[in-house]
């Protein structure tokens, strides 16, 4: 049966799971962190030198691309992988991924927060982001027992930049970005649904003014380029559940982009939500409270409910 609700939310009032403002950003000694490549990286390229993270959460120069596990104390058996944007020039925790996967363990979920490489930081392929989201994706169903995980119930949420490269691992899990290097690889890289909260969508004009654009294609991509790396445009029948959520006066990545993907769902009958909010900008991670699209988070959750992926 098709699902398909569109909300257009013209206010809402600020949930409890705000983001906390610490002097300095660190990521805490306390957290499992897991690389996702011991051996056999693909692409390798220069040295990019040592791991740089400012004192609010922006990291750049990644060589050791990884997972940083949020365990919670009952685990609920859903795993969502969290992606930062950062319009694949860096890499914004202090104020996404780990606000948000610090929300989803006190609501049960095992939250992994994805370090992952950046296109234009000496390696071989413009690919090495997407690589390390699909390798990412296999490892947590890999690493299921060990956390209580149900191997159906993976998801991935991502933000800008990261809503990008979680809309492309949604629908192009079927293509290899990186040749199998062990038996992990052997697993699904398919999320089994996916939320994107303002995120870069399409490539194509007008939409191929962003960061992200550039950062991937750079200043001469041709339209076939910018074709297969336009989220709306690699929908089809398999693509999982996406939920999404966007500010119409969002000046870096334009609401559209939120509107074609959801069109682009509909016309093949794949679960979508779609909530617009009439401020918020850009970059809100949570949301600050009291604000519109500080609902976000508890719409996700009930979203998500019902769909059977999370308790």
């Amino acid at each position: 049966m098709k699902s398909l609700i569109c909300f257009i939310v013209l206010f809402a009032a600020g949930n409890q799971y705000q983001a906390q403002s610490p002097e300095k950003y660190q990521i805490s000694p306390d957290l499992e962190q897991i690389p996702l490549w011991v051996n056999n990286m693909p692409d390798t390229g220069d040295s990019r030198g040592m791991e740089l993270i400012s004192s609010k959460g922006s990291v750049t120069a990644i060589s050791n691309p990884r997972l940083i596990v949020h365990s919670p104390k009952k685990p609920n058996g859903t795993a969502i992988l969290v992606i930062s944007g950062g319009g694949y020039a860096h890499i914004e925790l202090g104020k996404e991924s780990t606000p948000a996967a610090s929300w989803l363990q006190s609501e049960g979920i095992t939250a992994f927060e994805l370090i992952y490489r950046l296109p234009q930081e000496n390696w071989k392929s413009v690919n090495v982001s997407f690589e390390d989201v699909q390798r990412a994706i296999r490892m947590i169903r890999n690493l299921a027992p060990k956390y209580g995980i149900d191997p159906n119930k993976i998801g991935v949420l991502g933000f800008s930049a990261g809503g990008h490269l979680a809309g492309i691992t949604a629908t192009q899990s079927d293509n290899r970005f990186y040749q199998p290097v062990d038996t992990i690889d052997s697993l699904s890289a398919k999320p089994d649904f996916a939320g994107l909260i303002y995120p870069v969508v399409s490539m194509l004009p007008p939409n191929n003014n962003t960061h992200s654009f550039k950062s991937i294609l750079g200043n001469t991509a041709s339209t076939t380029e910018e074709t297969a790396y336009s989220v709306e445009k690699q929908v089809n029948k398999a693509t999982p559940p996406i939920f999404l959520a966007h500010a119409v006066d969002d000046p870096i990545s334009p609401v559209d982009n939120s509107v074609l993907l959801f069109h682009a769902l509909q016309k093949v009958n794949v679960m979508t939500e779609l909530h617009l909010f009439p401020t918020g900008g850009h970059g809100w991670g949570l949301g600050k409270k009291g604000s519109p699209v500080a609902a976000w988070p508890d719409l996700f959750k009930t979203w998500a409910q019902n769909h059977g992926f999370w308790k």
